[in-house]
C-alpha cells in the first residue's frame, strides 16, 4: 500500500528520525511537509532527496511550541498541499541534568516543545484528521518516557504524557475512523546519541536483548505502517521499538 494522495506533516523533520520519516513517507507517494525550526539548509536537503527520488515536498519553518507559528505552517501547507491527513509529532529537545540541578526554566523548556508542541500542532491540524478519509495522528515517545532515565526528569515526564494524551485523542478521533497511535523509540543511532559517552553507551547496550542500538529505519517502518491503511484497526496503542527492553 502507498501513501499517494496523502499530505503528511512531520515536525522535527531536518535530522534524525524525524528526516528518515520524511523520506520514508515521500518514497511511499505522499506529499510531505519537512518541518524545522532553526536547521533550514538541512530541511532544504531533506527536500530534495524526496524530491530527487520523484517525489514532493516543501519545507516550513514553525516552532511548534508557539501556537502562532504553528498556524502560520498550516497556512503554507494548505496552500500548497491542501487538507493534511497525516500529522507526526516527531519535533522534541532534551535538556539533561540531575533534579537536584534542574531548574524550572529547565523543565518548561522541555514541556513548551516535547508536549506544547504536541499539543500545538495537533490542535492546529486536528479538524484535518477528523474529516480525512485515512486521518492518522503518530506521536513519536521514548523507551525513556516507559522506564524514566536518569537525569532525565523533564525529558521522561513528557515523553510518559504522550501515552495518555495519545490513548485519548484515539477515543475522541474514533468516531470518524482516524486513528491515534504513538511509537515509543529505544536509543537510535542519532546525532543525540553519537554524543554520549563510550562508556555509557556500551551500558546501555547491555541493557537491550537484541545487543544493538536502532537504526533509524526501525522507527521509519512503522512509523510508515501507522500512516497508511494497513493500520485502520488500530488505534491508541504504544508500539516499543526498543530492541526488547522491559517498561
Amino acid at each position: 500500500m502507498t501513501l499517494e494522495t496523502q499530505t503528511c506533516v512531520v515536525t522535527g523533520a531536518s535530522r534524525g528520525i524525524g528526516k528518515g520519516i520524511a523520506i520514508e513517507l515521500g518514497e511511499q507517494g505522499a506529499d510531505v511537509v519537512v518541518n524545522y525550526r532553526s536547521s533550514e539548509a538541512e530541511a532544504y536537503d531533506v527536500v530534495d532527496e524526496i524530491e530527487d527520488a520523484g517525489g514532493r515536498a516543501i519545507a516550513v519553518q514553525a516552532d511548534v511550541s508557539d501556537l502562532g507559528s504553528v498556524e502560520g505552517m498550516a497556512e503554507d501547507v494548505r496552500r500548497a498541499f491542501g487538507d493534511v491527513d497525516v500529522l507526526v509529532n516527531n519535533a522534541g529537545l532534551t535538556v539533561d541534568r540531575k533534579f537536584a540541578n534542574m531548574t524550572r526554566e529547565d523543565w518548561d523548556r522541555v514541556m513548551d516543545v516535547n508536549l506544547g508542541g504536541v499539543f500545538n500542532c495537533t490542535k492546529v491540524f486536528f479538524d484535518d484528521l477528523l474529516e480525512a478519509e485515512h486521518g492518522r495522528l503518530v506521536n513519536i515517545s521514548s523507551v525513556v518516557g516507559q522506564q524514566g532515565n536518569y537525569g532525565q526528569a523533564n525529558y521522561a515526564t513528557t515523553k510518559s504524557g504522550l501515552f495518555g494524551f495519545t490513548r485519548t485523542i484515539a477515543l475522541e478521533m474514533a468516531r470518524s475512523g482516524s486513528t491515534a497511535n504513538c511509537v515509543a523509540p529505544g536509543f537510535v543511532q542519532t546525532d543525540m546519541l553519537e554524543d554520549v559517552p563510550e562508556r555509557v553507551r556500551e551500558k546501555i547496550v547491555e541493557r537491550i536483548p537484541l545487543r544493538r542500538f536502532a537504526e533509524v529505519g526501525d522507527v521509519c517502518g512503522i512509523v510508515r505502517f501507522l500512516a497508511g491503511e494497513e493500520s485502520s484497526y488500530m488505534t491508541g496503542q504504544i508500539l516499543a521499538v526498543n530492541g526488547g527492553m522491559e517498561w
